[in-house]
């Protein structure tokens, strides 16, 4: 195959957007992509900076990231990046039809599926709770047969959440699909039909009005927002979409839409090719030979951005205590190796997982470095969850260092 100038390992939220930052730098670029990749658990929201070390809540995300530590990934990648990356993003989204709203000022709020409050910094405008905190009432729609939404759990929940000052309301709607249970995404996928929108329109009508808000779970559509904008316009009144349980609708919207943008620029995607050895000469990579359905190919170009993930996706590894591995370049992987601090007793603690903090080691320019700061690979960059230094799931910051180091490493 034809050489590229850029090749891009990982097909995750951190993949796809190194490979638009780069096509948009001019460059060619082919996106090595291997499994469905983590949009259908990823609720498809930005969270840059929740919440800081002490677990208290970040106002301003932009202005906390200069406190945090210098190993942490917001430290090497820099301010300005972060800044243009959101910019980025927001455009290439709005391009696609689905803008986002939101800015690296403030948190945004959304409503999880069990009805607490999320603190977030990007999100696509179906999914605003901040319409709920002034409305005189909010209409809560269940739908019937659909599995791991409780209407009643997210109406007590959010309760505690809201105060009692507001009218409380439960609905439920009937997508007449029977003989099993549903997912969100079949009935997002009603929705999305003619005769399904006709029919939820009908059953929510009656609910509408003046000063409500209709909280629904995330079911507004599979595809991009215009479910969404065409109900509040028939309603005529605010909607506001839950976040939920996997798989994620609104994940799988972002997806689409990140997908259609990189054929736009034409980008070369190759399915189910995953990256098996990387080949070197000196200390630079030449090719990554990724296995197809029939055999390896090789795939050559001047620059590589490891995007394959951490410990859940498999990005990195451990057989044992201390054995970490990176598996496509072999780069020096950094986290505590002592048994009792691997891990915190409870999952959703006050404190950082050990575990989570584990990755790539890198310096500013997000290449791997030894324990001495030496560069291994003078033409491999590393982006998102391969990062090491930061907690995701503690700090709410997940899909903004995926952001953020996607556009550094692409600008590179």
């Amino acid at each position: 195959m034809s050489k590229s100038d850029v090749v891009v390992i990982g097909n995750g939220f951190a993949g796809l957007m190194s490979a638009l930052v780069s096509a948009d730098q001019g460059k060619k670029v082919t996106l090595l992509s291997y499994g469905a990749g983590t949009f259908p658990l990823n609720s498809g929201v930005v969270d840059v900076l929740g919440y800081d070390d002490a677990a208290k809540l970040v106002e301003c995300p932009i202005q906390a990231i200069a406190g945090l530590s210098e190993e942490h990934p917001y430290k090497k990648i820099g301010a300005t990046a972060l800044e243009d990356a959101v910019d980025f993003f927001k455009k290439t989204v709005a391009a696609e039809g689905f803008p986002y709203v939101g800015s690296l000022k403030e948190q945004q709020w959304v409503i999880t599926g069990i009805g607490t409050l999320k603190p977030t910094c990007l999100i696509p405008e179906s999914m605003q709770a901040s319409k709920c905190f002034d409305a005189n009432e909010i209409v809560l729609v269940g739908v019937k047969g659909l599995k791991d939404f409780y209407v009643d759990m997210l109406k007590d929940n959010l309760v505690k959440e809201l105060g009692n000052d507001k009218k409380y309301t439960v609905a439920a709607i009937d997508t007449y699909i029977t003989g099993r249970d549903l997912t969100t995404r079949d009935v997002a996928r009603w929705a999305d039909s003619e005769k399904g929108y006709a029919e939820l329109v009908s059953q929510l009508k009656g609910y509408a009005g003046e000063g409500k808000v209709i909280l629904v779970p995330q079911i507004l559509g599979s595809q991009g927002n215009a479910v969404y904008t065409k109900l509040v316009k028939e309603l005529g009144c605010d909607v506001v979409e839950t976040t939920g349980m996997p798989p994620s609708v609104n994940g799988m919207r972002l997806r689409d839409v990140l997908l259609s943008a990189l054929k736009k620029k034409g980008i070369r995607v190759i399915e189910n090719a995953k990256a098996e050895e990387a080949i070197t000469e000196g200390n630079k990579v030449t090719a990554i030979m990724a296995g197809g359905e029939v055999r390896a190919q090789k795939y050559e170009a001047d620059k590589f951005i490891l995007a394959t993930g951490g410990f859940y996706s498999g990005g990195i590894t451990m057989r044992d205590f201390g054995e970490y591995n990176e598996g496509v370049f072999g780069l020096p992987v950094q986290g505590d190796c002592v048994e009792e601090k691997w891990v915190n007793k409870q999952l959703f603690s006050d404190k950082k997982q050990g575990f989570a903090m584990a990755g790539v080691r890198v310096n500013d320019s997000l290449r791997g470095v030894d324990e001495s700061g030496n560069v291994v690979l003078e033409n491999v960059y590393v982006v998102g969850r391969n990062l090491s230094g930061y907690d995701f799931c503690f700090e709410h910051s997940g899909n903004g260092v995926a952001l953020a180091s996607a556009y550094k490493a692409a600008k590179a």
